[in-house]
């Protein structure tokens, strides 16, 4: 008897052998009768054992589905059996749950997500349902079982498809392809918009399809060689992804198409090597790269003020342009400007002899501002496209580069995604003409010495972005025709900053140069330097061309694409637009040619149409007032009240690391102030540490004046005897109370915005104001806050003062 190695041949063993147990009495008469009551008892546990090993190989073999552990359906995509994997294993993961089968369940979500994460595992399961270690074809396998066993006569001479070198099992044939298969979320999702930085090579095959057989060899060594370059390589089955192929427009296997910019464009010519890579260097857009001598380099270089961008110069002795340096000057086409000089050439002697280049090893220069010398240079015999990333993708941006559109202007200034990561720009705001020539020079020199990671230097020109330049000056030195420097950083994508500017205007001057450097040493020591606080508008695109221009470029892009379609691509992607077009057409003569020849009088004896009665104009209020109605809260913070019933949860018996932020406020303010209170904390209400109160003033004044006697420097408290003891307003402050560390702190409104010490009745304003814009006295209110949300920034990343206090008074 041999023992089975594979679990799906266990079942069979068990009943090929289960008889010879059930007949006991053949080996019963052996044996005296004294023993014959043990050997039952003997053969009963056998049995009984051999029914557990039987049902534990079922079960293990049929109630194991995956996509029943996982929760999801057999037609679920990989984003779907991801989601729900990720779902249950945080549910049923043993250091979360302690729940006792909790491991078990966590290994069956594992394996079932291991076998439908993987294509080819989860064809196997859906066409064969086996699970096991060797999954795949348990049909073959035991095929290949029982050949060994019984060695029947066809295996002296194995005859299949290999005897004649046609390798039709996919499964073998197609390794290199697998990771390289699309679907068609995949194409649309990632492919499409990853095509606008780097051109995609795309094969269509299937099975049984003898051509694909054929260029099977050149495809691996195109891919190969490609992929090494840059180029995106793809592979659709067009059998199990018929949607995506008819999508592209292909209806044969195989073909190959390129993508790039989202423009699909077929390959028609012998598949061969040489014909396959001009396919993908004429995919690709032409002035990439300009061809550089002595006669055109110094015009080159200096274009960096025009473009606004680095330029890139690379020395080879090869007379053509390489294709990797093509492709690199497309993926980085929106930074960086390209030149290639060949070192073989004459007329580029003195070219090489200015900047000392080896004539023999490829070399790579970045110029920025400077074009008399290279900001960055790397020089090596086989030049790799992840070298040329590194070396450029650290040489994006000039020095001091000029703020010409919101895209850049985010790029370089990244908003703070980190309470404790800063990342700071200094700008230096000026205008275009001789008189403001030395300013920026000396900006840029001392951009140059003191460049760092957390810091970058950029100017902007007022006139073009004016907006711009009032809301970080104010109108005071720039309406003045002077230069000014600011540092600023933005807080968020909306473009809130936080920013400060030189006292002075920028003349370029040694004492400013210091001045300035000044600032950063103040501004490295405390983040709460930069004090002032504004929202940016979006930067104008001043590259951009204007929009008749833009228009016209479209009509021709699109003229371009649709005569390469009919008469170089497949003329069968324009069959649907071709049948729309001619059906239009059919039903439009059609319809002129019944009218004209119908009979209409039919239609001219017809009454003319009763017009509708004009609506009650007592409608028209109703009207109003559901439209109002229906008008949603934009914002929603929960406040409570912190009276002597919530004061001990409230503050006294808070959890550690937990705040209590109170509003001070009195009834006459209530409504403006808890207004403008939920709209400046309302981006802090995601943190689970911060709770919001607040305290009527006139109830718990002698509380409030308990509490702020600890904070005398912040906001002292008048004499009881003073005659004016009674009228000091503390309506706009917030208090940021730690209960369980016994300290607070304070925000208090600017002299500037306080206003009168009196609140202003707002609620017995007008009522004619709530359809119109709300009263002075409401806006004087609700302006003391309008400064909260960076005191609230400041409060999380702990750089507000403390006032300790012995013990929180009671509240009466």
């Amino acid at each position: 008897m041999s023992v089975p190695t594979r679990g799906s041949s266990s079942v069979s063993w068990a009943l090929t052998t289960l008889p010879v147990f059930l007949r006991p009495g053949r080996l019963l008469g052996r044996f005296p009768a004294g023993k014959e009551m043990e050997m039952k008892r003997l053969s009963l546990s056998l049995v009984a054992v051999l029914f557990l090993i039987l049902a534990l190989q079922i079960l293990s073999a049929v109630d194991f589905d995956p996509y029943r552990i996982l929760g999801v359906s057999r037609t679920a995509s990989q984003a779907d059996i991801k989601k729900a994997y990720k779902k249950l294993a945080r549910e049923w993961h043993p250091d979360k749950n302690k729940d006792p089968g909790a491991e078990d369940k966590f290994i069956q979500i594992s394996k079932a997500y291991e076998i439908l994460s993987n294509e080819e595992k989860r064809w196997n399961f859906d066409r064969y349902g086996d699970v096991g270690e060797n999954q795949g074809f348990p049909h073959q396998q035991q095929q290949q079982q029982q050949h060994r066993q019984f060695h029947p006569f066809h295996e002296s001479f194995y005859f299949d498809e290999s005897f004649f070198h046609f390798p039709f099992n996919s499964d073998r044939r197609d390794s290199i392809d697998e990771k390289y298969l699309l679907h068609f979320s995949h194409y649309v999702n990632e492919i499409v918009p990853d095509s606008f930085r780097k051109p995609y090579l795309i094969k269509i095959t299937s099975d049984w399809c003898f051509s694909c057989i054929h260029i099977e060899p050149v495809w691996k060594e195109v891919v190969q060689e490609l992929e090494g370059m840059g180029v995106g390589i793809g592979v659709i089955h067009a059998g199990y992804e018929r949607r995506l192929a008819q999508h592209l427009g292909a209806h044969s296997t195989p073909s190959i198409l390129g993508l790039i910019n989202g423009k699909v464009t077929f390959f028609h010519n012998a598949v061969v090597r040489e014909n396959l890579r001009h396919f993908v260097e004429n995919l690709l857009p032409g002035g990439l790269v300009e061809k550089i001598t002595d006669k055109n380099y110094v015009r080159f270089l200096s274009n960096w003020k025009k473009e606004n961008k680095p330029h890139v110069l690379l020395f080879d002795h090869l007379p053509l342009v390489p294709l990797l340096y093509k492709l690199t000057a497309f993926a980085y086409r929106d930074y960086l400007s390209f030149g290639y000089v060949y070192v073989g050439l004459r007329g580029t002697e003195e070219l090489s002899s200015q900047y000392n280049i080896n004539v023999y090893t490829p070399t790579m220069m970045v110029f920025k501002e400077h074009i008399e010398k290279p900001a960055d240079v790397i020089q090596a015999r086989n030049m790799k496209k992840q070298l040329i990333d590194d070396f450029l993708s650290q040489n994006k941006f000039l020095m001091a580069s000029r703020l010409t559109s919101q895209k850049l202007f985010q790029e370089l200034c990244p908003a703070k995604k980190t309470h404790r990561q800063h990342k700071y720009c200094v700008v230096l705001i000026t205008a275009e003409g001789e008189k403001y020539a030395e300013g920026y020079k000396a900006f840029l020199a001392f951009a140059v010495a003191n460049t760092k990671e957390t810091l970058r230097f950029a100017h902007i020109y007022g006139d073009y972005q004016q907006e711009f330049a009032r809301t970080l000056l104010r109108g005071n030195i720039w309406f003045q025709a002077k230069s000014a420097v600011v540092i600023l950083e933005r807080r968020n994508n909306a473009g809130r900053v936080v920013y400060k500017a030189l006292e002075d205007p920028w003349r370029g001057t040694e004492e400013d140069s210091f001045t300035l450097l000044d600032f950063l040493d103040q501004l490295r020591m405390d983040a709460a330097f930069l004090s002032s606080d504004a929202v940016l508008p979006d930067l104008a695109d001043e590259l951009a061309p204007v929009f008749f221009l833009r228009w016209v470029y479209s009509a021709a892009d699109y003229a371009a694409d649709c005569w390469d379609s009919l008469f170089r691509s497949n003329w069968r992607e324009m069959m649907p637009l071709l049948s729309l077009i001619f059906s239009a057409l059919f039903i439009l003569f059609g319809t002129v040619i019944v009218q004209a020849f119908s009979d209409s009088s039919d239609e001219r004896d017809l009454p003319p149409a009763k017009k509708d009665d004009p609506p009650p104009k007592s409608e028209k209020n109703d009207m109003n007032f559901t439209k109002e109605d229906r008008i949603p809260k934009k914002y929603s913070v929960k406040v409570t009240e912190l009276t002597d019933i919530t004061y001990t949860s409230n503050l006294v018996r808070l959890r550690p690391g937990h705040m209590n932020v109170v509003l001070i406020l009195s009834n006459s303010s209530k409504t403006p102030l808890l207004q403008k209170f939920a709209q400046e904390v309302f981006t802090f209400t995601g943190s689970s540490c911060l709770h919001f109160s607040f305290l009527s003033l006139d109830k718990h004044r002698e509380w409030l004046e308990d509490v702020l006697e600890f904070a005398q420097d912040a906001a002292p408290i008048p004499n009881q005897y003073d005659q004016h003891f009674l009228e000091r307003d503390y309506t706009g402050y917030v208090l940021a109370l730690n209960g369980h560390k016994r300290y607070f702190c304070l925000f208090v409104p600017h002299p500037s915005e306080e206003g009168d010490s009196r609140p202003g009745p707002c609620e017995e304003a007008d009522p004619g104001d709530v359809w119109g814009r709300p009263s002075s006295a409401c806006r004087s209110v609700k302006s003391k806050l309008h400064r909260l949300s960076l005191w609230m920034e400041r409060l999380l990343e702990g750089s507000l003062q403390r006032f300790y206090i012995p013990s929180w008074p009671a509240l009466d």
